[in-house]
């Protein structure tokens, strides 16, 4: 007669999980080394927002002569627009990793193996948001030897980086999410699309909001680039307004937590749909 057989009880999946700080910092770690086997992506990203201030730097400068525009330099009053830009565009393409990783099957291993899906969100924005602090600081300075002066010093500076990297924050969730979503590059480029280039016109990026039609300051006022660009000029400005670093800065924290949420549940309903 056989022995009957034995019931071995398995430990609970999260005693054989290491940290979660532990886990996001080896995806982390991972997207990083990726990076940098493409370190011309890297070039392209900062070459991008230095086009953006000379082009538009010299094609609006004569705009600082219009009454009601209130600085006497544009291009101090772009540099913290284009830095806001930056953040937008890069972030909107953030997704694309995600994208790579499900036609490639890596996803698929990743999801199988006990690490959590926040963390596998979190290591990847990890990485974009390391990114996005190199492009913000060379931008930055790359303003400053284009003629752009910074009042605020180096804390205005660090405030105004704070600001781009709860933006970038947002939108690089807001872009893994879609592509989880949709897994399809071409569906990604395309509603990304539709949401960069209205939310750039539609903000105070090139132009201040008394220059702009009333439907446009209306909608502006609702819009994440306009937040950040206002946070980041008043704290590069010779007198910070508190109230206004408060307010945009809290509306920040809030979309990016909001949207790294969405992302989070977005990876876990493309796990449930294997």
């Amino acid at each position: 007669m056989s022995a009957a057989p034995v019931s071995v009880s398995a430990p609970p999946a999260a005693a054989a999980r290491a940290p979660w700080p532990v886990q996001a910092g080896l995806v982390a770690r991972r997207w990083i080394v990726d990076g940098f086997r493409l370190p011309w992506g890297l070039g392209v990203s900062v070459i991008q927002p230095v086009v953006w201030i000379v082009l538009f730097g010299n094609v609006f400068k004569a705009v600082t002569q219009v009454p009601g525009f209130g600085h006497t330099s544009y291009l101090t009053f772009l540099v913290p627009g284009i830095l806001m830009m930056t953040m937008l565009y890069s972030g909107a393409w953030a997704g694309t990793g995600f994208i790579d990783d499900i036609r490639s099957g890596v996803m698929d291993r990743l999801l199988s193996s006990p690490v959590s899906r926040s963390a596998l969100v979190a290591g990847q924005l990890v990485q974009q948001l390391l990114l996005s602090l190199i492009q913000g600081v060379v931008l930055l300075l790359i303003g400053w030897a284009a003629g752009a002066r910074y009042a605020g010093g180096p804390t205005g500076m660090a405030i105004a980086l704070v600001a781009s990297l709860l933006l970038a924050a947002a939108f690089c969730s807001v872009s893994a999410a879609v592509a989880l979503t949709a897994r399809d590059q071409t569906a990604l480029i395309g509603i990304s699309t539709l949401v960069v280039l209205p939310a750039t016109f539609l903000s105070t990026a090139l132009m201040p909001v008394a220059l702009l039609p009333h439907w446009v300051q209306a909608t502006a006022r609702y819009n994440p680039l306009t937040w950040a660009t206002e946070l980041a000029r008043t704290a590069m400005s010779p007198s910070i307004d508190g109230r206004v670093v408060l307010t945009r800065g809290l509306l920040l924290l809030a979309l990016a937590a909001v949207t790294y949420a969405w992302s989070v549940a977005a990876m876990r309903n493309y796990q449930r749909s294997l």
